[in-house]
């Protein structure tokens, strides 16, 4: 799979994209990462990429030329673009499984009071945003997109089942996890976790994972 970021900040990413599981991802080839300053394609000789909006109000626009011009050098016929926004459709699991099923990703970050939205309109297949709040730009939201997605990509996940049972999988959080010591300041694990009856550890997962899920998620139920 590849990604391709056009952003004001490329620095951003430089640790992020080399570390854990992403960097081992991107340093094996597995994914293929790519970060784009968006000056390179700014006007005049400032490099500028923003303007005043019309009609007036706080803040400045981003303009059209830089990003049109930065995303069709990347484009390919197959590609799938997006622009981060805190407008836009929220990430969630599903939309994650879908944009890990294409093999070229565009990410555009958003900036300052907006994005021209004849961007939005002619430029981008899709708009996503990571959750009902506003950041000072789209780098954040990014990476959390790459690395959600990148998780989806197989031989990523040294145990590919880990992807079965996780939060929002199957439409429920996980279920509750220990591990040694058995018991811990007098807080033992669940007796039926050290049984080794695995049919009842799973009645016991899927049970405390939809309790989980009542109490924190009801939306999900």
């Amino acid at each position: 799979m590849k990604i391709d970021v056009v952003t004001l900040f490329p620095e951003l990413f430089e640790t992020p994209l080399r570390t854990s599981l992403l960097g081992k991802a991107v340093a094996s080839g597995v994914v293929d990462v790519g970060v784009h300053d968006l000056r390179e394609h700014g006007l005049g000789k400032h490099r500028s990429v923003d303007d005043e909006p019309y009609g007036g109000g706080a803040g400045m626009v981003m303009r059209p030329e830089p990003i049109f011009d930065a995303v069709e050098v990347l484009k390919e016929p197959d590609s799938h673009v997006v622009l981060l926004s805190a407008r836009g459709h929220r990430l969630d699991h599903a939309r994650v499984e879908q944009l890990s099923q294409h093999r070229h990703v565009i990410l555009i970050c958003g900036r300052y009071e907006g994005v021209d939205e004849r961007v939005a309109e002619h430029l981008v297949d899709d708009e996503i945003s990571i959750g009902d709040y506003v950041l000072a730009g789209g780098e954040v939201a990014a990476l959390v997109v790459i690395e959600a997605v990148t998780r989806m990509i197989p031989g990523v996940l040294g145990n590919p089942s880990s992807l079965e049972t996780e939060s929002h999988s199957r439409g429920l959080l996980e279920h509750p996890h220990y591990t040694r010591p058995a018991e811990f300041r007098g807080w033992k694990v669940p007796d039926v976790l050290l049984s080794g009856d695995h049919a009842e550890v799973e009645r016991w997962r899927h049970e405390h994972a939809k309790e989980v899920t009542r109490r924190r998620r009801p939306d999900l139920g």
